[in-house]
């Protein structure tokens, strides 16, 4: 086989022979051109039709990416309560994005004090002189009895005058997207229940009595009383005794709805007694921060 000459491509077919033709590998390659790869070329016409090419096609590429399900997140056990004997009936099963959350100071601060500055009512109200009734005349000359210069009766330097930079009535609420208003409400309830503080009780609260001291009694014998910090009942409708119990109870607990109840609530008593469907409500209420849809790759 004659040689070829490297680095001159447009004399290089020049020396090629017919046997070289021949060659698989040749009629598979583009005769070389001097223009540049990025252009069109054509295939050489010298075919040998003896010659049989296997040439396979790539494979087809197969997608191995797989939908999988979200990883189950684990619940939490929590024990339900007869009350008022604190009595053990059976087990429930919360998720652990509901009562097991890591603890976030700044998030209940932010909430707390949202919820602070919702309850300010902001109504108190002054006078300026300009509000004050009476009369314009000015009280003493301006000159001549040594005194200092003063205007009207109504002026703020008189007894009786209006108030000079006093409060006027306005809004003190401040602003709280939901998604965090509601990550701080499970966040309070996993930290009372990390805390072994939370306590679920059984729905329809009954007692026998209505007396303050029996009931007292018995949140001091359960270590729910004012020496373990006192305790705050949660429930849907208080029942009549147990409303009437709890208001002479002190110290010992409070009874609240769970339509009253806040953040700030739920930190600041010693143990939470609530009930399992005020416990759901609040829970399912609360969730506004849980992406339900887990988005897709694909």
């Amino acid at each position: 086989m004659p040689s070829i000459v490297v680095g001159m491509p447009r004399l290089a077919s020049r020396y090629i022979s017919k046997d070289a033709l021949r060659d698989p590998l040749w009629q598979c390659l583009a005769p070389r051109l001097s223009r540049p790869m990025a252009t069109e070329t054509a295939l050489p016409e010298t075919h040998d039709p003896s010659i049989e090419l296997s040439i396979q096609p790539p494979p087809a590429r197969v997608n191995t990416v797989q939908r999988r399900a979200p990883p189950k997140e684990p619940d939490v056990l929590t024990t339900v309560y007869r009350f008022p004997s604190m009595e053990p009936l059976r087990f429930a099963y919360y998720p652990a994005n509901h009562l097991h959350l890591p603890l976030r100071r700044d998030i209940l601060h932010r909430a707390i004090v949202y919820e602070g500055d919702a309850a300010r009512q902001g109504t108190a109200s002054t006078k300026w002189r300009d509000d004050v009734h009476g009369s314009g005349r000015k009280v003493r000359p301006q000159k001549g009895t040594g005194s200092a210069r003063l205007g009207d009766k109504k002026s703020p330097s008189i007894r009786g005058g209006g108030v000079a930079f006093g409060p006027h009535p306005r809004d003190f609420s401040t602003g709280l997207p939901r998604k965090i208003y509601d990550l701080a409400w499970r966040t309070a309830l996993s930290y009372r229940y990390r805390r072994g503080q939370l306590v679920v009780l059984q729905d329809g609260i009954e007692i026998e009595m209505d007396e303050p001291r029996w009931l007292a009694q018995i949140m001091t014998w359960n270590h729910l009383g004012e020496g373990d910090g006192g305790s705050l009942l949660v429930a849907r409708s208080p029942e009549e005794k147990l409303s009437q119990a709890f208001a002479g109870l002190g110290s010992h607990g409070r009874l609240k709805s769970e339509d009253d109840v806040d953040v700030k609530d739920l930190l600041k008593a010693g143990r939470i007694m609530i009930e399992k469907r005020s416990l759901d409500t609040l829970l399912r209420k609360h969730s506004s921060d849980l992406n339900r849809k887990v988005p897709s790759a694909m």
